[in-house]
Protein backbone atom coordinates (compact mmCIF):
# COMPACT_ATOMS: atom_id res chain seq x y z
CA UNK A 1 0.00 0.00 0.00
CA UNK A 2 1.08 3.57 -0.88
CA UNK A 3 1.99 5.60 1.98
CA UNK A 4 0.66 9.33 0.89
CA UNK A 5 2.43 12.45 1.88
CA UNK A 6 -0.78 13.81 3.32
CA UNK A 7 -1.37 10.64 5.15
CA UNK A 8 -4.91 9.78 3.03
CA UNK A 9 -6.28 7.02 1.96
CA UNK A 10 -5.85 5.77 -1.22
CA UNK A 11 -9.79 6.12 -1.69
CA UNK A 12 -9.78 9.38 0.31
CA UNK A 13 -10.72 12.70 -1.21
CA UNK A 14 -8.56 15.66 -0.58
CA UNK A 15 -10.61 18.76 1.20
CA UNK A 16 -13.36 19.52 -1.13
CA UNK A 17 -15.16 23.49 -0.42
CA UNK A 18 -17.52 24.80 -2.35
CA UNK A 19 -18.05 28.56 -1.43
CA UNK A 20 -21.11 30.52 -3.16
CA UNK A 21 -21.29 33.60 -3.90
CA UNK A 22 -17.92 34.74 -4.30
CA UNK A 23 -18.29 37.66 -6.37
CA UNK A 24 -21.46 39.81 -6.84
CA UNK A 25 -21.99 40.21 -10.77
CA UNK A 26 -22.53 36.94 -11.81
CA UNK A 27 -25.50 35.10 -11.52
CA UNK A 28 -23.76 32.25 -10.11
CA UNK A 29 -20.25 32.18 -8.34
CA UNK A 30 -18.39 30.01 -7.04
CA UNK A 31 -14.65 28.93 -5.29
CA UNK A 32 -14.38 25.38 -5.10
CA UNK A 33 -11.72 23.87 -3.59
CA UNK A 34 -10.44 20.37 -4.06
CA UNK A 35 -7.19 20.67 -1.10
CA UNK A 36 -4.42 23.42 -2.57
CA UNK A 37 -6.25 23.23 -5.89
CA UNK A 38 -8.47 26.19 -6.29
CA UNK A 39 -11.05 27.74 -9.05
CA UNK A 40 -13.06 30.73 -9.69
CA UNK A 41 -15.80 29.68 -11.46
CA UNK A 42 -18.57 32.10 -12.43
CA UNK A 43 -21.88 31.44 -15.13
CA UNK A 44 -23.51 34.21 -16.73
CA UNK A 45 -26.57 34.01 -18.72
CA UNK A 46 -27.37 35.89 -21.65
CA UNK A 47 -30.26 36.53 -23.73
CA UNK A 48 -29.05 34.70 -26.77
CA UNK A 49 -27.40 31.69 -28.85
CA UNK A 50 -25.05 31.05 -31.33
CA UNK A 51 -26.39 30.96 -34.61
CA UNK A 52 -26.49 27.53 -35.21
CA UNK A 53 -29.37 27.19 -32.74
CA UNK A 54 -31.07 30.33 -33.72
CA UNK A 55 -35.12 29.73 -33.76
CA UNK A 56 -34.89 26.02 -32.70
CA UNK A 57 -35.68 26.91 -29.37
CA UNK A 58 -32.80 25.65 -27.70
CA UNK A 59 -30.31 26.74 -24.92
CA UNK A 60 -26.47 26.35 -24.75
CA UNK A 61 -23.67 25.85 -21.95
CA UNK A 62 -20.55 26.83 -22.85
CA UNK A 63 -17.36 27.01 -20.83
CA UNK A 64 -13.78 28.91 -21.03
CA UNK A 65 -11.08 27.55 -18.58
CA UNK A 66 -7.63 29.41 -18.02
CA UNK A 67 -4.57 28.84 -15.45
CA UNK A 68 -3.82 32.51 -14.42
CA UNK A 69 -0.14 33.89 -14.11
CA UNK A 70 0.56 32.88 -10.30
CA UNK A 71 -1.12 29.61 -10.38
CA UNK A 72 1.86 27.35 -11.35
CA UNK A 73 5.29 27.42 -9.64
CA UNK A 74 6.62 28.86 -12.72
CA UNK A 75 3.99 32.08 -14.11
CA UNK A 76 1.87 30.88 -16.54
CA UNK A 77 1.93 33.46 -19.48
CA UNK A 78 -1.89 34.68 -20.02
CA UNK A 79 -2.78 33.13 -23.62
CA UNK A 80 -3.98 36.16 -24.57
CA UNK A 81 -0.60 37.61 -25.42
CA UNK A 82 -0.04 34.67 -27.53
CA UNK A 83 -2.91 35.34 -28.92
CA UNK A 84 -5.12 31.93 -28.79
CA UNK A 85 -5.47 29.10 -26.13
CA UNK A 86 -3.54 26.56 -26.09
CA UNK A 87 -4.61 22.69 -27.70
CA UNK A 88 -4.72 22.04 -23.81
CA UNK A 89 -6.82 25.13 -22.77
CA UNK A 90 -9.52 24.26 -25.66
CA UNK A 91 -9.59 20.83 -24.65
CA UNK A 92 -10.31 21.12 -20.83
CA UNK A 93 -12.86 24.51 -21.66
CA UNK A 94 -14.54 22.29 -24.24
CA UNK A 95 -14.69 19.10 -21.81
CA UNK A 96 -16.45 21.16 -18.99
CA UNK A 97 -19.16 22.96 -21.45
CA UNK A 98 -19.51 19.02 -22.76
CA UNK A 99 -19.85 18.10 -19.15
CA UNK A 100 -22.81 20.41 -18.25
CA UNK A 101 -24.72 20.73 -21.09
CA UNK A 102 -25.01 16.66 -20.81
CA UNK A 103 -27.15 17.30 -17.27
CA UNK A 104 -29.39 20.46 -18.73
CA UNK A 105 -32.73 19.72 -20.13
CA UNK A 106 -31.52 22.72 -22.85
CA UNK A 107 -35.20 22.87 -24.44
CA UNK A 108 -36.14 23.88 -20.89
CA UNK A 109 -33.89 26.59 -20.53
CA UNK A 110 -35.06 28.24 -23.85
CA UNK A 111 -33.05 29.97 -25.82
CA UNK A 112 -30.20 31.53 -23.57
CA UNK A 113 -26.76 31.18 -23.35
CA UNK A 114 -24.96 30.30 -20.02
CA UNK A 115 -21.38 30.73 -19.92
CA UNK A 116 -19.25 28.91 -17.15
CA UNK A 117 -15.84 30.69 -16.73
CA UNK A 118 -13.23 28.83 -15.02
CA UNK A 119 -10.30 30.26 -13.39
CA UNK A 120 -7.43 28.27 -11.52
CA UNK A 121 -6.30 30.34 -8.83
CA UNK A 122 -3.79 27.91 -7.75
CA UNK A 123 -2.87 24.42 -9.27
CA UNK A 124 -2.12 21.36 -7.56
CA UNK A 125 -3.18 18.85 -9.46
CA UNK A 126 -7.25 18.08 -10.70
CA UNK A 127 -8.36 21.59 -11.87
CA UNK A 128 -10.54 20.47 -15.05
CA UNK A 129 -12.31 18.10 -12.48
CA UNK A 130 -12.85 21.09 -10.00
CA UNK A 131 -13.63 22.70 -12.96
CA UNK A 132 -16.70 20.82 -13.58
CA UNK A 133 -17.64 20.41 -9.92
CA UNK A 134 -17.73 23.92 -8.96
CA UNK A 135 -19.16 24.90 -12.41
CA UNK A 136 -22.37 22.81 -11.49
CA UNK A 137 -22.66 24.55 -8.33
CA UNK A 138 -22.22 28.00 -10.02
CA UNK A 139 -24.55 26.84 -12.81
CA UNK A 140 -27.13 25.85 -10.31
CA UNK A 141 -27.22 29.15 -8.66
CA UNK A 142 -27.32 30.79 -12.20
CA UNK A 143 -30.58 28.39 -13.25
CA UNK A 144 -31.98 29.74 -9.39
CA UNK A 145 -31.57 32.96 -10.26
CA UNK A 146 -33.52 32.01 -13.67
CA UNK A 147 -36.18 30.51 -11.89
CA UNK A 148 -37.75 33.82 -11.13
CA UNK A 149 -38.55 34.97 -13.87
CA UNK A 150 -38.83 31.93 -15.44
CA UNK A 151 -41.81 29.33 -15.44
CA UNK A 152 -40.29 26.31 -13.99
CA UNK A 153 -41.64 24.14 -11.92
CA UNK A 154 -38.60 23.22 -10.93
CA UNK A 155 -34.89 23.60 -12.28
CA UNK A 156 -33.96 22.19 -15.65
CA UNK A 157 -31.70 19.48 -14.22
CA UNK A 158 -31.81 15.92 -15.70
CA UNK A 159 -29.51 15.05 -12.93
CA UNK A 160 -26.50 16.46 -10.56
CA UNK A 161 -23.11 15.71 -11.70
CA UNK A 162 -19.42 15.69 -10.57
CA UNK A 163 -15.42 14.86 -11.85
CA UNK A 164 -13.16 13.20 -10.20
CA UNK A 165 -9.24 12.45 -11.00
CA UNK A 166 -7.47 9.05 -10.31
CA UNK A 167 -4.24 7.96 -10.93
CA UNK A 168 -2.30 4.75 -10.99
CA UNK A 169 0.77 4.16 -9.00
CA UNK A 170 2.82 0.82 -8.11
CA UNK A 171 -0.13 -0.44 -8.92
CA UNK A 172 -2.77 0.78 -6.67
CA UNK A 173 -5.19 3.43 -7.43
CA UNK A 174 -5.20 6.49 -5.64
CA UNK A 175 -8.14 8.58 -5.56
CA UNK A 176 -8.21 12.79 -6.12
CA UNK A 177 -4.23 12.52 -6.62
CA UNK A 178 -2.16 15.86 -6.02
CA UNK A 179 0.53 17.31 -8.59
CA UNK A 180 3.25 15.67 -7.09
CA UNK A 181 1.54 12.13 -7.14
CA UNK A 182 0.10 13.17 -10.50
CA UNK A 183 3.60 13.66 -11.81
CA UNK A 184 4.79 10.16 -10.88
CA UNK A 185 1.71 8.57 -12.43
CA UNK A 186 1.91 5.62 -14.71
CA UNK A 187 -1.49 6.11 -15.98
CA UNK A 188 -4.02 9.34 -15.05
CA UNK A 189 -7.88 9.69 -15.77
CA UNK A 190 -10.48 12.18 -15.02
CA UNK A 191 -14.12 10.72 -14.67
CA UNK A 192 -17.37 12.77 -15.41
CA UNK A 193 -20.42 11.07 -13.52
CA UNK A 194 -23.88 11.28 -12.82
CA UNK A 195 -25.30 11.13 -9.20
CA UNK A 196 -26.55 7.86 -10.48
CA UNK A 197 -23.38 6.39 -11.63
CA UNK A 198 -23.67 7.11 -15.30
CA UNK A 199 -20.78 8.28 -17.55
CA UNK A 200 -20.43 11.73 -19.25
CA UNK A 201 -17.24 11.39 -19.96
CA UNK A 202 -13.58 8.70 -19.14
CA UNK A 203 -10.73 10.37 -20.25
CA UNK A 204 -7.73 7.59 -19.44
CA UNK A 205 -3.97 8.31 -20.45
CA UNK A 206 -1.00 5.61 -20.08
CA UNK A 207 2.54 7.51 -18.93
CA UNK A 208 4.59 4.76 -19.06
CA UNK A 209 3.01 1.54 -20.74
CA UNK A 210 -0.81 0.31 -21.92
CA UNK A 211 -3.68 0.56 -18.78
CA UNK A 212 -5.08 -2.92 -18.64
CA UNK A 213 -8.47 -3.11 -19.72
CA UNK A 214 -9.61 -5.17 -16.93
CA UNK A 215 -9.00 -2.74 -14.22
CA UNK A 216 -11.66 -0.35 -15.32
CA UNK A 217 -14.30 -1.72 -13.33
CA UNK A 218 -11.85 -1.04 -10.62
CA UNK A 219 -11.51 2.55 -11.54
CA UNK A 220 -14.93 3.55 -12.52
CA UNK A 221 -16.64 1.97 -9.13
CA UNK A 222 -13.62 4.25 -7.37
CA UNK A 223 -14.68 7.08 -9.41
CA UNK A 224 -18.45 6.65 -8.49
CA UNK A 225 -17.62 6.62 -4.77
CA UNK A 226 -15.51 9.72 -5.20
CA UNK A 227 -18.14 11.69 -7.22
CA UNK A 228 -20.99 10.86 -4.89
CA UNK A 229 -18.80 12.65 -1.96
CA UNK A 230 -18.47 15.34 -4.37
CA UNK A 231 -22.14 15.97 -4.62
CA UNK A 232 -22.93 15.02 -1.34
CA UNK A 233 -20.44 18.36 -0.74
CA UNK A 234 -21.82 20.00 -3.69
CA UNK A 235 -25.45 20.02 -1.90
CA UNK A 236 -24.14 21.09 1.46
CA UNK A 237 -22.79 24.11 0.17
CA UNK A 238 -26.03 24.83 -1.95
CA UNK A 239 -27.96 24.23 1.60
CA UNK A 240 -29.88 21.29 0.20
CA UNK A 241 -32.39 20.06 -2.26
Amino acid sequence: MIRRRDNRQWDQLRPVKFTRNFTKNAEGSVLVEFGDTKVLTTAKVEERVPAFLMGKGEGWITAEYSLLPGSTHVRSQREVTRGQPSGRTNEIQRLIGRSLRAIIDRRALGERTITIDCDVLQADGGTRVASISGGFVALYDALLKLQKSCLWDSLPILEPLAAVSICHINGQLLLDPNYQEDSQAEMDSNLVLTESGKIVEIQISAESKPYDTQKLQDLIKLAEKGTREVIEKQFQALGGR
